[in-house]
């Protein structure tokens, strides 16, 4: 549905789904109490007050609490998917009628309207960009580049965001300050491995109904994504095999207990295969080439590349829909390969993403890099730059408030004693 009602502009798949999504937005609340804290917080001090910020997320309940912390800030938000698979329709249906935001994102929406729904959300003149993966970056520098004077700066959710960000800052391309989100401790111990290890085997269990114990399940890559997913599939009683590129994440995924070989190794003995790596053809044609007959595939990093779809395509005689997000490739041979998700993020394609509890740090980290921004923005240049230790100490201290843990605090000797380098074996 895309229209324009009392000025406000959206598009998404039904409005009627509005009520249905608060509910769910309230449920995911319960599980993100450092967002609450943080929106007591905004609403008193309004720090977004005349502050434009676009966002491209994947519309979920928790993103949807985030975008309400930014609202009582004080900020105008416009809203569209970060992933054509990831959209909770009632979710951004919820954000149009109950908050008056526009949104521009529908399930399964086309690789045309992706797009032009970034175009819709840089309408706004953002001063601050939200971004999970960095397509809305890319549009601001590329087709919408009339804008950029209007930019303060950014942030990213995501690893592969990152790593392009970083790219793009070392060619000097990149004419604003983005904080990498996705690389604070808050965020990539949490979120990347409990989030993500949990709602992937999650996504691959709703796709394909399979009994993951027993199984030979291939992880493709050993960073903090995938390191949470092998966890999660041998606490399933898989048999976890880990392959990788890097020598120390392969000794530490040897040293952790996991078999490690390489990939076209690991292509002819498993039977489920999943990936987090942020790079393309993990999983490739002369892999599906040795691949057993029902071999399951699935990915979980940000772009839908680490599948090459394309070969996959091309060596099938047959393609079946057999489950709501699993398709069935036949190939010459007759061995059958299933891809869940369609090579999508399989955790938001498949599934519902991570759970509320650890998006809550994320998210804080989103508001809080947002809010810095906006106050030392101006000295800033255009790189990639760290959320603050004072952010990410911050957060980690309202999370342990929320679940009502109490830590210890060091005494002014102790304090001392680690400042004095003169004391050594006996002289404390």
């Amino acid at each position: 549905m895309s229209t324009a009602v009392k000025e406000l502009t959206y598009d998404v798949a039904d409005l009627s789904l509005a009520d249905k999504g608060r509910f769910r937005m309230q449920w995911a609340a319960k599980e993100m109490p450092v967002l609450d804290l943080l929106e007591e917080r905004f609403q008193r001090e309004r720090p977004f007050e005349g502050i434009r910020v676009a966002a491209a997320m994947h519309v979920t309940t928790e993103t949807a609490n985030l975008m309400r912390v930014l609202l009582a800030g004080g900020a105008e938000v416009a809203l569209c998917a970060s992933n054509p698979l990831s959209t909770q329709d009632d979710v951004a249906a919820a954000l149009v009628v109950h908050y008056e935001m526009p949104v521009y994102a529908i399930k399964g929406e086309s690789n045309e309207q992706y797009h032009e729904h970034m175009q819709r959300v840089l309408d706004i003149k953002p001063n601050i960009t939200m971004d999970d993966g960095m397509d809305l970056v890319a549009a601001l520098h590329t087709s919408r580049s009339d804008l950029l004077e209007n930019v303060i700066g950014g942030t990213e959710e995501t690893t592969t965001g990152v790593i392009r960000l970083r790219a793009m800052a070392a060619d000097g391309a990149l004419k604003f300050p983005v904080i990498a989100v996705n690389d604070a401790m808050t965020k990539h111990l949490f979120d990347n491995r409990y989030g993500t290890g949990q709602s992937t085997i999650d996504g691959i269990i709703r796709a394909t109904n399979v009994l993951l114990a027993g199984k030979r399940f291939v992880v493709g890559g050993y960073g903090w994504c995938s390191r949470g997913i092998a966890m999660r599939a041998k606490g399933m009683g898989a048999n976890v095999i880990v392959t990788e590129v890097d020598p120390l994440r392969a000794l530490e995924a040897v040293m952790d207990g996991f078999l490690v070989m390489p990939m076209q190794e690991a292509a002819q003995v498993g039977h489920i295969f999943c990936s987090a790596t942020g790079d393309l053809h993990v999983f490739d044609r002369h892999h599906f080439e040795v691949m057993k007959d029902g071999a399951i595939l699935a990915n979980s990093g940000h772009f839908d590349v680490e599948i090459n779809m394309v070969a996959l395509n091309e060596m099938a005689v047959k393609i079946t829909r057999v489950r709501d997000s699993l398709d069935e490739y036949t190939l010459e041979d007759g061995r059958r390969i299933y891809v869940a998700g369609e090579g999508r993020l399989v955790n938001l394609a498949a599934a519902e993403g991570h759970p509320s509890a650890v998006m809550d740090m994320s998210f804080a980290n989103q508001a809080l890099s947002a809010e810095y921004m906006i106050k030392q923005g101006d000295k800033l240049t255009g790189q990639v730059y760290n959320v603050p230790t004072d952010i990410d100490n911050e957060i980690a201290a309202l999370k342990l408030k929320a679940m009502g843990i109490e830590i210890d605090t060091l005494t002014p000797e102790q304090v001392a004693y680690l400042n004095e380098w003169t004391l050594g074996t006996g002289d404390a």
